[in-house]
């Protein structure tokens, strides 16, 4: 049985497009699909580029990755082999502005010690006592999260409404700020409010908030 197979980024004819290979398979003798990973397609592109049957620009159009991305990992495959075709962390391997240990441990001294310092509180105290380099409040609150000694936020109650027992037991009085008119005076809106209806008593425009005017 005469089969063709489709393979991205074999070069058989040198022209653009999908490359065909032809292969023989047997009746009766069926092969499982093979899986490619990532390694051996990235292994197959720089083997490829090395034999230069095609110009990088194309291998790499056809393969779906930049040609800076294909440079580089053909740099790594020519410097380690197959081992240069693993993804690497992009964590820095280094952090020029990181807080020394020494520092981390003045830190956490600190907050021992006084259990209620926050932040802002051990990173000016810090600065107080001579020390260089001290980090900013927010990174010293989060060498404390780090080592597990800020206590968790206390979750807010939950609203209590004051209601009276019955109408007219109690009035709230409250002026609503203050704002200017056209003639240069200023008028204060005072409210009253009964605690158990909510009914809205009376609303009056003062010209001041002295006691006699209330």
């Amino acid at each position: 049985c005469f089969l063709l197979r489709v393979w991205t980024g074999v070069i058989l004819y040198g022209c653009a497009g999908t490359c065909v290979t032809c292969c023989w398979r047997v009746w009766g003798c069926g092969m499982p699909w093979r899986e490619v990973s990532v390694i051996d397609e990235r292994l197959e592109f720089c083997e490829l580029a090395v034999g230069a049957t095609v110009s990088f620009a194309e291998l790499c159009r056809r393969f779906g990755v930049s040609r800076p991305t294909g440079y580089r990992w053909l740099r790594r495959y020519q410097a380690e082999g197959v081992a240069g075709l693993v993804d690497r962390s992009t964590r820095p391997r280094r952090c020029p502005s990181q807080t020394s240990a020494e520092m981390e441990q003045l830190v956490v001294g600190l907050r021992e010690a006084h259990p209620r310092w926050g932040g802002r509180k051990i990173s000016r105290r810090l600065s107080d006592l001579g020390y260089e380099g001290v980090p900013a409040p927010s990174t010293v609150t989060g060498i404390l999260r780090r080592h597990g000694l800020l206590s968790r936020q206390r979750q807010p109650r939950d609203h209590q409404r004051f209601v009276a027992a019955a109408p007219n037991d109690l009035w709230q009085m409250d002026f609503k700020g203050h704002f200017g008119l056209s003639d240069t005076s200023r008028c204060h809106p005072l409210g009253v409010l009964d605690d158990h209806s909510r009914y809205n008593v009376a609303l009056a425009a003062c010209d001041n908030q002295r006691t006699g005017t209330v």
